[in-house]
């Protein structure tokens, strides 16, 4: 039986193996003491959802720009069982990543971390454009994930990250017709962008619950 509290402190954990207090700037109790208030609304939010497969997961602790940079925490991610850590698209710009914000229908909230509920790859969207996705999105009463979420999913979650079980992050937008996405390239996750109107028959568009439950 899924158990969140447990789920809770295995995330934790493993931020806290692959660097992230350090990469915070803080010791690993302060990290945690950042972190740890966020725990007993994941119990209360996952309550009644299923244990997490590759394609979806109960709830996610996300760690935000805010607190660690995005190059910082793509880099210690991996796919599932291998070595090689992710990395940027060379198409991106120079400070290119600082301009894509959340779209403002997330109203994600303020702050170092928070929670994400019922998250899916959204596989049922491949060969879709993003804007397309985002309309079935929006119908299923859900909303599309952030770059900081995305991240989240396959830092958490390696094996969310699959051939052709690669998705769009069609919440973080810089104003222009760029959508970010995860996929995999020389056997490492990447961070690219794809165009709103374009589909692709690997990538799909990610996608949770409405609810973001932040640390105030």
């Amino acid at each position: 039986m899924f158990n969140a509290a447990t789920e809770f402190d295995r995330q934790l954990d493993g931020l806290v193996e692959l660097g992230y207090p350090a990469l915070a700037g803080l010791t690993e109790d302060a990290f945690r003491d950042v972190v740890a208030p966020l725990r007993p609304a994941a119990i209360a939010g996952a309550a009644g959802l299923p244990a997490p497969t590759d394609a979806r997961v109960p709830f996610l602790l996300v760690i935000t720009r805010d607190l660690i940079g995005v190059l910082e925490r793509l880099e210690v991610t991996t796919l599932a069982g291998k070595r090689k850590t992710g990395f940027l698209d060379r198409n991106y710009a120079e400070d290119d990543l600082p301009r894509f914000d959340p779209i403002k229908e997330l109203g994600v909230p303020a702050g170092p971390a928070y929670l994400l509920f019922d998250v899916d790859r959204g596989e049922e969207f491949r060969n879709l454009a993003p804007a397309s996705a985002m309309e079935g999105i929006t119908a299923q009463g859900r909303l599309p994930l952030t770059i900081d979420e995305g991240l989240a999913f396959i830092t958490l979650h390696p094996a969310a990250l699959a051939s052709n079980r690669c998705f769009s992050l069609v919440g973080s937008r810089c104003g222009d017709k760029r959508v970010p996405a995860l996929w995999i390239s020389q056997g490492a996750p990447k961070l690219g962008w794809c165009w709103y109107g374009n589909p692709h028959t690997w990538l799909g568009s990610a996608s949770a619950r409405p609810e973001r439950v932040g640390l105030e």
